[in-house]
């Protein structure tokens, strides 16, 4: 088991995977979701700060917005998770198998009694393909991608992110983004290709993907309309240098 969840850790305590970041951020991991994350999430996703720059939030942001989220995406961390054991026992020794997502994108600060508390997400999701401005055409794109299996090179993948705003500024996001993709998508899911799209204005955001290799593309204006208002994207994008890697 442990083998097949590389590079994952293993806290001793509880049992739970977790990738650390690196210093001066040892103190932040990425862990999975956990039950009970529900009432930091609402804090977080009611504060302006944060959902003005989401696309698709409910707002306000309540209890059951939370409780389903919460379902959703430890379902998908659970199912990882359980794909792994099984393959631990199929491949005891190798190869290490392809998986879909990562079973890690709660970002946790460990305190000095080793409690933690929720502070942010990163995560990759199956591309939107929102740079497409025809609806039919989009949606043909979204499906083929969804059928695409596990490690499959031409799969198109989002990175959706955020942090709480008390640890905005420190690199954190930077080097949590930086962290998935090397330690986990590249290795784990045979990521090579990922686009993201933030608000226009967004600098902060862009500067966490720019200093991750992406290139800024610029605007990508396909209409969306967010909370009554019309927002122009930034879109950038990310491919795998095998010149780079291989060496």
């Amino acid at each position: 088991m442990v083998y097949q969840l590389h590079p994952l850790e293993i806290n001793p305590k509880t049992g739970e995977p977790f990738l650390r970041l690196a210093a001066p951020h040892k103190n932040i991991i990425l862990t999975p979701p956990r039950q009970g994350d529900q009432s930091v999430l609402i804090q977080h996703m009611n504060d302006p700060a944060i959902y003005g720059w989401m696309k698709r939030l409910p707002t306000p942001y309540l209890p059951e917005h939370a409780d389903f989220w919460i379902q959703f995406v430890k379902e998908e961390s659970d199912t990882t998770l359980e794909y792994l054991r099984k393959s631990a026992e199929d491949f005891p020794n190798g190869p290490l198998q392809f998986v879909g997502a990562s079973p890690v994108r709660h970002l946790r600060e460990v305190k000095e009694d080793g409690t933690d508390v929720l502070i942010g997400d990163v995560n990759f999701r199956r591309s939107p393909f929102e740079e497409v401005l025809d609806e039919v055409e989009r949606k043909r794109l979204q499906e083929d991608n969804a059928k695409k299996q596990a490690g499959d090179p031409t799969i198109q993948y989002a990175i959706g992110d955020w942090l709480a705003v008390t640890h905005h500024g420190r690199g954190i996001m930077t080097a949590a983004v930086g962290l998935l993709m090397t330690a986990w998508g590249i290795p784990r899911m045979g990521v090579r290709h990922v686009v993201v799209h933030t608000f226009a204005g967004n600098i902060g955001s862009n500067r966490v993907f720019e200093k991750n290799g992406f290139v800024n593309r610029g605007p990508s204006n396909n209409g969306i309309i967010v909370r009554g208002e019309k927002k122009v994207l930034t879109l950038l994008d990310w491919k795998y240098d095998l010149d780079e890697n291989e060496t």
